[in-house]
């Protein structure tokens, strides 16, 4: 029998993430080669002309899996009934923008992009937040859409987990395929932590392979951290093409599965594990199974990872009570 299409939603669809990530979701790389999509796409009016465009080339392409393609302005459009929603659209910093002034532009467009998911969407409805900062948009979208689940909302480090895996196999000599199990804590900044101490490269432990614990514990964290910024200056635009990739493993990973003693990383509420505080978005290591995803518990924990989860805890909390006093706001919902 043939599978009922599933709609996605890509907000910010007209940018340089949304033109990566759409072809990639009509190919079957978010759901698989065989769950036909109808693809909702969201952008603001004066990028509406862009967004035609797209859709035209996505018709053009002509995708066996696509089976409907909506351009709209109108979030009652983009929202509707849709079964898993990719929030790329945020408002970028500007030269001169000090750090709360983007906040709360962001906070305030998911506070309402929240409103009309719970009212719309799929009441299972899937969200990854990619647009920065990433974390606590997910958190206030989380906030201020009760009704959904909240392990149904995410927030996307697969990009910084993906980089990592980069740097190893560029490092090692190694096929990526064979990299497994490395870790992005915390948030997806600067203060995040790469950390190696659990992952395996051809089967044996990543440090050992190495065999520089000086390059793991410096260099190594700070090409991860500092990445996006390097590839600004390479190509004078920030990643797009990998960004996009990653939001696509990011849910098929949450929805298809991890691998059996493989994990990813994801920005998921907290529970409080490994010492992060509760009640924030923050990353941990997820494995996933039957749609649902479930924080790896029992890993070695040194007192150098300890404090680097910290800092970056730290950075979310602070960062949660910046997102509230900008919606006017005392706390959570």
């Amino acid at each position: 029998m043939d599978k009922k299409p599933m709609k996605i939603v890509v907000t910010g669809a007209a940018g340089q993430i949304g033109y990566a990530i759409c072809p990639r979701i009509a190919t079957g790389a978010v759901l698989g080669p065989d769950q036909p999509i109808i693809l909702h796409m969201l952008d603001i009016e004066p990028a509406a002309q862009a967004l035609e465009g797209v859709r035209m080339e996505l018709v053009d392409a002509a995708f066996p899996l696509l089976h409907g393609v909506v351009a709209t302005t109108d979030p009652e459009v983009a929202f509707d009934g849709v079964d898993f929603a990719i929030l790329v659209g945020g408002f970028p910093r500007m030269k001169g923008m000090e750090r709360k002034d983007v906040m709360a532009k962001n906070v305030a467009i998911y506070k309402s992009q929240a409103s009309a998911l719970e009212r719309l969407a799929s009441k299972d409805v899937k969200v990854v937040v990619v647009a920065n900062p990433a974390n606590t948009n997910a958190l206030i979208l989380k906030e201020h859409a009760p009704s959904i689940p909240a392990e149904n909302i995410t927030c996307m480090t697969r990009l910084d987990h993906n980089r990592a895996l980069g740097q190893l196999s560029e490092k090692s000599g190694v096929h990526i395929s064979k990299i497994k199990n490395a870790i992005i804590w915390g948030n997806h900044s600067s203060t995040q932590y790469p950390d190696v101490n659990h992952a395996t490269i051809d089967g044996k432990p990543a440090r050992e392979v190495i065999g520089d614990d000086a390059y793991l514990d410096n260099e190594f964290v700070e090409v991860v951290q500092q990445r996006g910024a390097a590839i600004i200056n390479a190509r004078g635009l920030s990643s797009a093409l990998s960004a996009g990739s990653s939001a696509c493993d990011h849910i098929r990973d949450w929805v298809l599965g991890t691998k059996d003693g493989e994990w990813v990383s994801m920005g998921v509420l907290s529970d409080g594990s490994y010492g992060a505080p509760e009640g924030i978005m923050f990353s941990f290591p997820c494995m996933c199974k039957d749609g649902k995803w479930e924080i790896v518990q029992g890993l070695a924990m040194d007192e150098r990872s300890k404090e680097k989860l910290r800092v970056s805890g730290e950075e979310l909390v602070g960062e949660s009570a910046l997102a509230r006093e900008c919606l006017g706001e005392a706390g959570g919902d």
